[in-house]
This record gives C-alpha cells, structure tokens and sequence, in this order.
C-alpha cells in the first residue's frame, strides 16, 4: 500500500526549529511533486511549500518564505522541511503530499486537490 509518513513535529518554543521528515513506502517520492501543507483549527488546509519533481523548482508560501526550507534526500526516498524562526502563527497539524507534476510547482502548491497521495499529519506547537 502506498504510504506518506511524517515525523518530527513537536512542542518548541517561539524561535526556535523543528526539521519534519516525510518518507514514502512503495513508491518513490523523485517522481512526484511534494507538498508540505497545514491546517490550523479552524482553518483551510494552506500550502507551505512545495518542490517539483520535474525541475527541482521550490515554492513557499509568503508566510515561510526566509524560514522555512524545503529538500529532497533522494537516496533515503523522504523529502524534509526545515522550519527556523518558528512563530505562535506556526501552529497547526503539517501534511506531506504525493502528487503528479502537472503544472507549475506554485500552482500545485495552491491546490491540494491536485495531490494523490496524502500523510497521517504531524503536530506542530509553537509556545512559550
């Protein structure tokens, strides 16, 4: 079975750093566009950032842009998030996504529909 996990969520404090993991079994995550996605209580799923299969173009949202990095570690089949200068506003459960590269990598970033593939979430709390 096709399956999206990610790992590394957690409490910090604000300004601090967490680095969250997706890993895929089955298949392998260099033929698909990935999308890093989260979703604050009561709040729309928001795309963070996003990183194309096809060219390696990344996309990230104005509210990480300078904070947050996206890669790829192809070798180990997971795609990483590293998030520095996390803020209160940081807050919700992030979500990896699987999807084909159909379109530019913003487009598929601003378009959750657009992905297959989807991981179980993972918390992330920014607090003093």
């Amino acid at each position: 079975q096709l399956q999206l996990v990610e790992s590394g969520g957690g409490l910090v404090q604000p300004g601090g750093s967490l680095r969250l993991s997706c890993a895929a079994t089955i298949f392998t995550l260099a033929d698909y566009t990935i999308g890093w996605f989260r979703q604050a209580p009561g709040k729309e799923r928001e795309g963070v950032s996003c990183i194309s299969s096809s060219d390696g173009n990344t996309y990230y949202a104005h509210s990480v842009k300078g904070r947050f990095t996206i890669s790829r570690d192809n070798a180990k089949n997971t795609v990483y998030l590293q998030m520095n200068s996390l803020k209160p506003e940081d807050t919700a459960v992030y979500y990896c996504a699987a999807g084909p590269s159909i379109t530019t990598v913003q487009a598929m970033c601003v378009t959750p529909t657009l992905y297959d593939y989807w991981g179980q979430g993972t918390q992330v709390t920014v607090s003093s």
